[in-house]
């Protein structure tokens, strides 16, 4: 493949001066001056589209930072309202002059208000409630306003807790009446008081994470309000933000191998994944708590009791080969000492994989290839690409004298622009296969310039809504080409670039106060080679199949701030592997048998009901009638509840190539187990099978 650009989701180094001059004041003070400098900077002068800092940057600024950090009204008053907005057209020249009073007052805010409604759910849930009552409860914040002082915010609170406690009550009364005799019967007191438990628990829980975020974390949300004014994909991360991005971006990371989660104020193991260090050693398992850290043979502990999250998994994760000492405590009550050499952990579940499966009619044998996200390692050579693990998948298939391939791009949210672009030359002899626009100049056209095609045969590519970016890229292509068949519902409509921009290498000087986090821009937007952007308007399916969520707006156009669908110049382009013929009689046949099937015509009229219920924000709080409305819903949900539990694809196996890795150990072999099984179930495959065998059929 040939670039004129590096132009792929990477860390690229450039160096930018801040402009102004910070006083040496507390640390805290001078690095968030010195973050928001350079984050401007890099705004100004590479952003796809700068905005200007000015009073209608700052009104929108403070709206979408009040809906970020109270959303649901649950915490400010209109009294504090008041005080902030004060600085509604200010928070331009904050920005620029690196103050944060704006900031800082919401934060004392906030806090007080956390506080003081921690004292309203304690009290409140120590009575029981009046559930005769007839009154209503406004879930949407938005729609409910913020309380005019704390007499009507602590009504909210009296309302929203009893909703809690009341859905539980019908959803215990709802468990006791199908167990019958077997039990006892609790009186409804019993199951009141129960459930008031069980929500003050929630609510101690809930507030005990809140109480945990640092003032570095509010921070973030904040810069991030301020660069998602540019556009939604524009963002501010913490050194750890970032470390996490790379992790999920190259299915690698340098540690334990243990995936972990808050429980209360302690720090627990959630699962222990599979071929890692803690795995292979056989001593740390799942619901361990972890009380103390230590490093290599260092005799100090740290207790991590009550430490966040991030705190907790910056001390554990580490360079290969070193060694971490854990003290936890195990399930069975008992304390232990455990030493764990860290090494990389491979997080395989995020692979592509491929199966076999048996067409509509006899001999007939389809490829299967699912790709959860176009992932790369760019920080190890000998790291998995997506695009490289496509290739391997495509030779077995192919050696397996498959009549068709389908992949799977459901749910993909993108990723490597460098992987899909080769990707899609797999597919073609050669030829552009998207545009990439900077804010000037012309469009770059990244081109597959290798004329091999490693595969020639029948193709059809699976999207949904949640297909997204490269998705999309491979997606147009194909379909611009006549290469491919697209089936599914429209995709997810993100058609921009981003690149990461280290602050460190930004910013010359002020070591004491580094790392300062990175910045992820927008830079550039794609565009497909016919010229039409993918944003905002996605890809739309040649041929489209009902989806539950159909009727619920999802995508990009849901964000903040989207950027707009523009249109440059078309390519020239052909391309003589294998061209789709008579699409339009392909799509009437399909849509004959999505009309004729029942569960197509089900999940259509699930669609319906899906999208009422989404618009309801009121419920009754009187119980009589919230139980009546409860089980309408129960009545109409249970219609659905089997919709995707039959077996529909009988013949789905793995490729004897892949058995003796997937036999390696039991957590392999049983993610392969769940894996094939959701694939035997999956109705959609089943139409695209039917959509495959009509697509061979036009070639015979």
């Amino acid at each position: 493949m040939k670039f004129r650009k590096p132009i792929f989701f990477s860390v690229v180094f450039i160096t930018l001066l801040v402009a102004a001059f910070y006083p040496r004041v507390d640390n805290n003070t001078q690095k968030d001056a010195v973050i928001i400098g350079a984050i401007l900077n890099y705004l100004k002068q590479l952003h796809f589209q700068p905005k200007p800092l000015d009073d209608q940057f700052s009104q929108q600024v403070y709206t979408l930072y009040l809906d970020r950090i109270d959303g649901s009204r649950r915490f400010l008053t209109q009294e504090d309202i008041k005080r902030l907005e004060n600085y509604k057209n200010q928070l331009d020249d904050e920005a620029r002059s690196g103050d944060f009073e704006f900031f800082d007052l919401s934060l004392d805010l906030l806090n007080k208000g956390m506080k003081k409604v921690q004292g309203y759910y304690r009290d409140i849930l120590t009575e029981p409630f009046d559930f005769e009552k007839d009154e209503k409860f406004e879930l949407d914040g938005k729609k409910r306003g913020f309380a005019k002082n704390d007499d009507e915010l602590r009504q909210y609170w009296q309302r929203y807790l009893k909703y809690e406690v009341m859905t539980r009550i019908a959803s215990e009364m709802e468990t006791q009446q199908k167990t019958g005799e077997e039990s006892a019967p609790k009186s409804f007191e019993q199951i009141e008081e129960e459930a008031r438990k069980d929500v003050l628990k929630l609510m101690d829980d809930w507030f005990g994470r809140l109480a945990k975020l640092k003032r570095s974390n509010r921070l973030s949300y904040y810069l991030s309000t301020i660069t998602n004014i540019f556009d939604p994909h524009t963002d501010y991360l913490e050194p750890i933000d970032k470390q996490n991005f790379n992790i999920r971006f190259s299915g690698r990371l340098e540690g334990i191998g243990a995936r972990l989660q808050t429980s209360g104020d302690f720090t627990k193991v959630n699962e222990v994944v599979v071929g890692g260090p803690a795995w292979k050693g056989q001593e740390l398992k799942e619901g361990d708590i972890i009380l103390k850290v230590a490093q290599g043979d260092s005799p100090e502990f740290v207790d991590v009791a009550g430490m966040q999250l991030d705190d907790v998994v910056q001390l554990i994760r580490g360079e290969k080969g070193t060694k971490v000492r854990l003290f936890v405590k195990k399930v069975d009550g008992t304390t232990r000492e455990i030493a764990i050499i860290r090494d990389v952990v491979i997080f395989e579940e995020g692979f592509a994989k491929s199966l076999l499966l048996d067409g509509v009619e006899q001999g007939e044998k389809i490829g299967y290839v699912y790709l959860p996200r176009f992932y790369a390692d760019f920080e190890n050579r000998d790291g998995r690409f997506s695009a490289k693990d496509i290739a391997v998948e495509l030779e077995k298939l192919k050696s397996e004298k498959v009549q068709g391939i389908i992949l799977d791009l459901r749910n993909n949210g993108g990723g490597s622009l460098h992987d899909v672009v080769t990707m899609s030359g797999y597919f073609i002899e050669k030829g552009p296969i998207v545009q990439v626009k900077s804010r000037t100049g012309q469009p770059d056209v990244l081109e597959d310039t290798d004329p091999r095609v490693q595969y020639n045969g029948p193709l059809i590519v699976m999207v949904n809504a949640f297909s997204a970016s490269a998705s999309e890229i491979l997606a147009a292509a194909l379909q611009d080409y006549g290469r491919a068949v697209i089936v599914g519902t429209p995709t997810y409509g993100k058609g921009t670039v981003q690149h990461f921009y280290n602050l460190d290498r930004g910013v010359r000087g002020f070591e004491d106060i580094k790392p300062l986090g990175e910045v992820k821009l927008t830079i550039q937007k794609f565009y497909r080679i016919n010229g039409g952007s993918t944003q905002l308007r996605g890809v739309t399916p040649d041929i489209i199949l009902p989806d539950q969520y159909q009727y619920i707006e999802v995508g990009e156009r849901e964000n903040d701030y989207p950027m707009e669908w523009t249109q440059i110049a078309p390519l020239k382009y052909q391309q003589n592997v294998y061209k789709v013929r008579n699409l339009q009689k392909i799509k009437a046949k399909s849509e004959k048998r999505i009309a004729d099937n029942n569960v197509f015509q089900t999940v259509e009229e699930n669609a319906r009901r899906l999208k009422a219920q989404s618009e309801q924000s009121a419920y009754p709080l009187k119980f009589s009638t919230y139980l009546a409305m409860a089980r309408e819903q129960e009545l109409q949900a249970k219609q659905f509840d089997d919709l995707f539990e039959s077996i529909v694809n009988k013949g789905v196996k793995n490729l004897e190539v892949d058995m003796p890795l997937i036999h390696t150990d039991e957590g392999k072999k049983s993610r392969n187990e769940g894996f094939v099984q959701s694939v035997t179930k999956d109705i959609y495959i089943r139409e695209t099978l039917h959509i495959m065998h009509d697509l061979l059929r036009e070639y015979k």
